[in-house]
């Protein structure tokens, strides 16, 4: 139900700004929605003692005094609905929304030993085959896994090489074979 909200809140927003106010707006939106993981922060936005002026009023406050008048006015419109605590869902929204329109995405490779830049450099292009041109950029994480996961959540890509199933599969392969 929130991301259907956020959408909209979200196709508004591109519909009223360029690729580049669109790129920034998402920087700042997520770096709030980190912010709103505190839960002081999330207390006062959630609230019901603190109005919706005064949630706003915060939020705004914290953008500084250069602040780009759309997102003002963007955030003003979210404050006076009482949407103020979607602000990270949005954020995820417009990120998605410009990937899409950028054809750019972001992945995450997870094993126990870290790739080579060649290997992660032949990964990408394989992904970029695979999704029809989209540039997939990949980061590295460490992990206890026997193995290796690469993830693209905004493509719905998550694929998983273990040694310990391709050992269960290759044991059920043999024993149905005999």
């Amino acid at each position: 139900m929130e991301e259907l909200i956020a959408k909209r809140y979200v196709n508004a927003l591109v519909d009223s700004t360029t690729k580049k106010e669109r790129a920034n707006f998402s920087k700042i939106l997520l770096g709030m929605a980190e912010a709103f993981s505190d839960s002081a922060v999330e207390e006062n936005l959630t609230s019901p003692l603190v109005s919706n002026e005064q949630k706003t009023a915060m939020v705004v406050e914290s953008l500084g005094s250069d602040a780009d008048v759309k997102l003002v006015n963007f955030i003003k419109i979210i404050g006076e609905n009482g949407r103020l605590d979607l602000l990270p869902t949005i954020a995820k929204v417009l990120k998605q929304a410009i990937q899409i329109e950028t054809n750019k995405y972001e992945g995450v490779v997870t094993s126990s030993n870290k790739l080579k830049a060649t290997e992660l450099k032949e990964l990408q292009e394989t992904l970029s085959k695979y999704t029809n041109g989209a540039t997939v950029k990949l980061t590295q994480e460490k992990s206890d896994i026997d193995g290796i996961k690469v993830s693209v959540e905004d493509l719905g890509i998550e694929v998983n090489f273990s040694k310990q199933r391709v050992k269960e599969q290759l044991i059920d392969f043999i024993t149905k074979s005999l």
